[in-house]
């Protein structure tokens, strides 16, 4: 089953108020319309990027916190939107989100074990990451747990603040920036300039 965003947007809003805190679902719903506006921008540029699908996969990607806990999120979210008979190409997002580079290792606030869930060790190493999982992948190291919007710099440090540093930390910080680029150089601009608003939050 295919969704649009505003059936995802219900998934979300089914569990706000059940959970200890709804940052979790504000911060879902900050990185899909963030998501919307790159997506729009790089359509603007020529190229052909699914602006609803991008919101969509933005307000899903952390849907596997509908139980409270960040812990095992990432497959309980995929899981969970499988079981609703969801289409992979959407349910996959809850996989992706968190990794970059097809690497496990790549991943903020922590070093996981790849022999702890082969499944999605080779999910990660072997999945065409589409352009608009990207999209969420940057969204996501972009808005932090709640509203708003943060260069990646001062992302990347809350993190820290919240979870530690580790010693694969160094590469997911260099892969972020590598991934910035990327859509930097495919608008033509710094993406932070779809963001006004981004000032006020340094």
């Amino acid at each position: 089953m295919k969704l649009t965003s505003k059936e995802a947007r219900k998934f979300l809003e089914e569990y706000r108020g059940k959970t200890e805190s709804d940052i979790w679902i504000d911060h879902c719903i900050c990185v899909g319309d963030t998501a919307g506006k790159i997506a729009e921008a790089l359509n603007e540029k020529g190229y052909k990027v699914d602006i609803d699908k991008s919101v969509t996969l933005g307000y899903l990607h952390d849907i596997g916190k509908y139980n409270g806990e960040s812990h095992g999120h990432v497959m309980r979210g995929y899981e969970y939107l499988k079981g609703k008979g969801i289409d992979d190409e959407y349910a996959n997002i809850c996989l992706t989100h968190s990794y970059l580079n097809n690497d496990i290792i790549c991943t903020a606030g922590g070093v996981p074990d790849p022999k702890s869930n082969l499944f999605l060790t080779e999910f990660i190493k072997n999945h065409e990451y589409t352009i608009e999982e990207k999209i969420i992948n940057l969204c996501d190291l972009m808005c932090p747990q709640g509203g708003r919007v943060f260069t990646i710099d001062k992302r990347l440090i809350d993190i820290m603040i919240r979870r530690g540093a580790y010693s694969n930390t160094q590469y997911h910080i260099k892969e972020t920036y590598k991934l910035k680029d990327f859509f930097d150089n495919l608008l033509g601009y710094n993406i932070y300039e779809l963001f006004p608003q981004i000032k006020d939050n340094l």
